[in-house]
């Protein structure tokens, strides 16, 4: 679908180029023994084991909110690398420590945490990363006393990630089962001694010099992260970033402007076609992949960076990015 519809910004100036910029979504849905009967030979469907989308002692209930987390995440990275490479300054602060996954049995599901959830203080001790929180269980001997301060996430029916309330909870922490140990960051034991059962990642404020409102309703996961970039970028640009040609564009966005691997890629090559789309943009570990599934007419694009993908849409026709709003 165009991304360019789904984006508002405001409190700088923008420009509808008329650009076509597309993102790809893949379903995902438990397999039924008629599904494999009807689809096993259809290019736009892939079966994926479950074991490859589930860690151990995670339940598959948690699937739809990770893949929520995941879209939030990416939104904001490509909010960030957006205005960055237009030359705007994006001052950035950590502000906590972010489950992505939670583990049952385990302490935090005792005491009800749940993907989103944004830990901001552990013991009296202020949590501005996921290795604060880390540094302060692992050296907790078994069965000793935790009191988190939590903002609790939300998600909407359409999957939009928000946080509602703050709570205090009290977790007893647990041995570490075997074969988890320390992540390896600085001031932590190289043998943790206590376990949460969390996997967490770093929460991030940022300051942006606009206000940007991108609904992606009921879409998952990280993999519109470059294709939404590519569309701020074109809409707060002087000039059209794709020259009018149709694009379509997969890939992870850091707010370094690092382009990450996804997956799909096939079946999303099928779409991206049946849209109209002359050109795909995907990851470049990604581009053989897509040549398999693609027929004559799309053309294959690999990147590794936004850079590379600007460079690229410059080669087939479009414009320089160069910003109607004077950067500061």
């Amino acid at each position: 679908m165009p991304v360019a519809p789904l984006v508002k910004i405001s409190g700088v100036e923008t420009r509808n180029h008329h650009d076509v910029i597309m993102l790809t979504d893949v379903y995902l849905e438990q397999l039924t023994p008629l599904q494999w009967l009807t689809m096993h030979f259809q290019r736009h469907v892939e079966f994926v084991p479950a074991d490859e989308l589930l860690s151990p002692g995670v339940p598959s209930s948690q699937l739809d909110d990770q893949g929520f987390l995941e879209m939030s995440d990416s939104k904001q990275q490509a909010e960030v690398a957006a205005f960055r490479s237009l030359g705007w300054k994006v001052p950035v602060k950590g502000n906590g420590a972010v489950v992505t996954q939670v583990n049952v049995p385990s302490p935090g599901a005792t005491i009800g945490l749940n993907v989103g959830d944004r830990i901001t203080d552990a013991n009296g001790l202020p949590v501005t990363s996921a290795c604060a929180l880390s540094r302060v269980v692992s050296k907790l001997a078994p069965g000793s006393a935790v009191s988190l301060r939590v903002d609790r996430a939300s998600y909407s029916s359409t999957g939009k990630l928000s946080y509602t309330s703050t709570q205090t909870l009290h977790a007893t922490t647990t041995k570490v089962p075997s074969g988890n140990g320390s992540d390896g960051c600085t001031g932590e034991p190289a043998v943790a001694k206590s376990w949460l059962g969390l996997s967490i990642e770093d929460g991030y404020q940022y300051t942006l010099p606009a206000t940007v409102s991108i609904n992606t309703a009921d879409i998952g996961g990280p993999s519109a992260g470059l294709a939404m970039t590519l569309t701020m970028i074109d809409l707060l640009s002087k000039k059209p970033l794709a020259g009018g040609a149709p694009v379509a564009a997969t890939g992870t966005m850091d707010q370094f402007g690092n382009v990450g691997d996804v997956g799909g890629v096939a079946e999303k090559t099928v779409a991206v076609q049946r849209a109209g789309a002359k050109y795909f943009i995907v990851p470049q570990v990604e581009v053989s992949t897509a040549q398999s599934a693609a027929a004559p007419g799309l053309k294959i694009i690999g990147v590794t960076s936004l850079a590379q993908a600007l460079d690229d849409l410059r080669s087939i026709g479009g414009q320089a990015a160069s910003p109607i709003t004077t950067p500061h």
